[in-house]
């Protein structure tokens, strides 16, 4: 369970990682250092894995995004796991995830038109291996991108 001002470094952290201890620090009501103990100690703990930025996809050419739902033809660790590692080398795969219904997987990926989309589908996806079934869809427009979990 986290403390109160480890949600609050936390949600500061989340908004924007770029800002020193100290600007956190005060913001949460605590010293510079202070800070960086806590926010090392979230570190430490693997509840903070890694700092990034936020890429816009328009701005380097992804116009499109999709949803792809993969099956397999079968689920065996073998089959599962010959999956995972060939998507996860993939930089096309954005993300991928191991889920319940009708598919398998779930896969976003980004392209910068229909002809790339049609090259990830025919090149990268059905190279996958052990794939039987992609249903791809497009996002037609996002309503609420990811920014972070809720920290409370």
């Amino acid at each position: 369970m986290l403390q109160k001002i480890d949600q609050k470094i936390l949600r500061e952290l989340q908004s924007d990682s770029r800002r020193s201890a100290a600007s956190i620090g005060e913001t949460v009501g605590l010293s510079a250092s202070a800070c960086h103990r806590r926010i090392r100690l979230l570190e430490e703990r693997g509840v903070i894995e890694g700092y990034g930025a936020r890429l816009n996809a328009e701005k380097l050419g992804y116009a499109m995004t999709f949803f792809v739902e993969v099956s397999l033809e079968g689920q065996s660790e073998t089959v599962l796991g010959a999956f995972e590692r060939a998507a996860a080398a993939r930089p096309e795969v954005l993300e991928c995830y191991l889920t319940t219904g009708t598919a398998d997987y779930v896969m976003k990926v980004s392209a910068q038109d229909t002809d790339d989309y049609e090259r990830i589908h025919r090149r990268v996806i059905s190279g996958l291996p052990h794939v039987i079934r992609i249903q791809s869809s497009l996002v037609m427009k996002t309503v609420k991108s990811w920014r972070g979990y809720p920290v409370e």
